[in-house]
């Protein structure tokens, strides 16, 4: 964009006139001096010459107040300020029209802010669980209704919470980031049980904790809970009883299959046939026996489960989903496309687990798709700007 014109002006023009008016004072001033002695006319004309030089200085320096006045309205985000005098002079007319540009989008940019605000209070509010901060200095906000509902009333200071049982505040003090715990909370109108879940954030430079409180005391009693998880283990005790001996045979089949592939000739028909009968029970046998450590990992319903973190390949990730689900995607007509970027990317994960969740997400997407034509499901992975490996299931 051209911020400058090379041509007349009326900047240029005024300041010509001015300092032609400038000069033409102080030849006479001189002249006066020289050849007369009229003293009071040349007080007056040395006053003029003195107030022209200013009136020139403020004319000349006028372009650069206007452009620190943009700045200063930048640097404070004031979206309300104008710049019509500079549009006005054909020299600045393009840096005129910027400025004006710069200010509707910050009033925009304002606009919108203010608009996400409300959308997230709102969406905060909606929230029906607890939500509240705690800085390091102690400070408490309530961040919606639900908080304040639970605490029944404004809780400013970490020092609150013992009002609440020392349980209760011992446990918010001790709750780290990612875990979560069962707190006991005392209040005029009754105990509640609630789930506590803590996650630490930095914002505007100070660290503070986000943490969330969720009244399980209606969801889940103690009858409940045990009811729950007799059900789980008589489940869970199915199912196993159930998979092992699938996991075995597949195990044993695999094995099989691979020893007359490997005896076959490389020119034989049925070679590449068998290769994809091994890969395929290959990956019957992983996800049950997935499955089967799943299930014992579920046990019980209080019980965490422990990842066991290798390296894997993520295009074998991927192909052997791609043979697991081939008869679903094929029985929908949806094509399956795969994105590695690069082939050889890894990654250190528990990989049963990632095949659980990998599983999942593509079925949600075959029955998001079942009334959909031509329906296509892409797997990528790839690393993003800070390094990290990001994997996407997308579907059209």
């Amino acid at each position: 964009m051209r911020l400058l014109s090379l041509g007349p002006n009326r900047f240029r023009i005024g300041i010509a006139l001015r300092i032609a008016l400038l000069i033409f004072t102080i030849i006479l001033l001189a002249w006066m001096i020289s050849r007369t002695d009229w003293y009071v006319s040349m007080g007056l004309v040395a006053a003029a010459a003195a107030a022209e030089t200013l009136l020139l200085m403020q004319y000349a320096t006028r372009w650069s107040r206007e452009v620190t006045r943009f700045l200063e309205a930048v640097s404070f985000d004031d979206s309300t300020a104008r710049f019509s005098s500079i549009t006005g002079d054909r020299a600045f007319q393009n840096l005129g029209i910027a400025m004006g540009r710069v200010m509707e989008r910050l009033a925009r940019g304002r606009a919108e802010r203010e608009e996400q605000g409300q959308y997230l209070q709102a969406l905060i509010n909606h929230v029906p669980v607890a939500l509240l901060s705690v800085e390091d200095s102690g400070a408490v906000q309530l961040l919606n209704f639900a908080a304040r509902r639970l605490f029944e009333g404004p809780c400013v200071n970490q020092g609150e919470f013992l009002r609440y049982g020392e349980g209760f505040a011992a446990g918010i003090e001790n709750l780290k980031p990612g875990d979560g715990a069962i707190l006991r909370m005392e209040r005029r109108t009754g105990v509640l049980q609630l789930k506590a879940v803590a996650t630490d954030l930095t914002l505007m430079g100070r660290r503070r904790r986000l943490i969330s409180l969720q009244n399980i005391e209606n969801e889940l009693s103690a009858h409940e809970l045990v009811a729950w998880q007799t059900v789980i283990r008589v489940m869970a005790h199915e199912v196993m009883n159930s998979l092992t001996p699938v996991t075995s045979l597949a195990e044993t089949a695999e094995g099989l299959i691979a020893q007359v592939a490997e005896k076959m000739p490389e020119d034989d028909p049925n070679r590449p046939a068998m290769i994809d009968a091994g890969e395929a029970l290959e990956t019957l046998a992983r996800r049950s026996e997935g499955l089967l450590h799943f299930v014992q990992n579920h046990r019980r319903i209080t019980k965490r489960m422990v990842a066991d973190i290798e390296r894997v390949r993520i295009e074998r990730i991927f192909a052997r989903l791609g043979r697991l689900l081939a008869a679903d995607l094929a029985a929908r007509a949806i094509e399956l496309s795969i994105s590695v970027e690069p082939a050889n990317l890894e990654i250190e994960a528990d990989a049963e687990l990632v095949d659980q969740a990998l599983i999942n997400l593509v079925r949600n997407a075959i029955d998001a798709l079942r009334d959909t034509h031509e329906g296509r499901i892409t797997l990528g992975a790839a690393r993003d700007l800070d390094g990290r490996v990001v994997i996407s299931v997308a579907d059209n």
